[in-house]
């Protein structure tokens, strides 16, 4: 937070392999933690709307996104029951074929997220993806009036050309902001949060 992010997540009830996932106690106590005006956000992969939606309600959380590999019926149903909460759907990289499933899910949610994947992770994999496919993406999805955050090995490194290039809403970053021993690294996250701020 005092690296001057506007949103942290809570990865709770995950199906592929997350390092960073939290049990609901855990959650609970760091979206307890977190000033009101940083937005706090379950994400999860859980593929249940029942399920999801209690995680949210368990934790407190103000954003909900949706990162496990659900059904179209899924979303629908925790959009259509979010209450007061925003919905950011995640979109896997895979191909061309994104530009449809972005197009897709994106009037299901508040927002669309971009990330990349592989056979074992659904994300914090630290691998970037075509950002030139993703700025097919934002500009499909400005035609809609929906934002797009661009997700997938970013840093304080690459940040400022992804945004240049693909031109998203906002921008997400997790596993290259880590130290050796797996936790955040103060510096990087800093770096990073300066690094999207500059005008492109």
């Amino acid at each position: 937070m005092s690296a001057g992010a506007d949103g942290v997540g809570f990865i709770v009830a995950t199906t592929h392999h997350s390092e960073d996932e939290l049990a609901v106690p855990q959650a609970r106590e760091l979206f307890r933690a977190t000033t009101v005006f940083v937005g706090r956000v379950l994400v999860t992969h859980a593929t249940d709307p029942d399920a999801i939606l209690h995680l949210a309600d368990e934790v407190g959380v103000d954003v909900i996104q949706v990162h496990g590999e659900v059904s179209r019926e899924t979303v629908r149903s925790v959009w259509r029951r979010r209450g007061g909460r925003r919905i950011v759907a995640v979109v896997h990289m895979t191909g061309a074929e994104a530009v449809e499933s972005a197009v897709d899910v994106a009037g299901m949610a508040d927002a669309v997220l971009l990330d990349s994947r592989t056979e074992t992770r659904l994300g914090g994999t630290g691998l970037t993806h075509d950002w030139q496919i993703s700025r097919q993406i934002a500009r499909a999805l400005d035609d809609i009036g929906r934002p797009l955050i661009l997700a997938g090995g970013l840093d304080g490194a690459n940040v400022a050309e992804a945004i240049r290039v693909v031109r998203p809403f906002g921008v997400d970053a997790n596993s290259r902001l880590k130290n050796t021993h797996g936790r955040k690294d103060a510096a990087a996250c800093t770096a990073f949060v300066a690094a999207a701020r500059i005008p492109a």
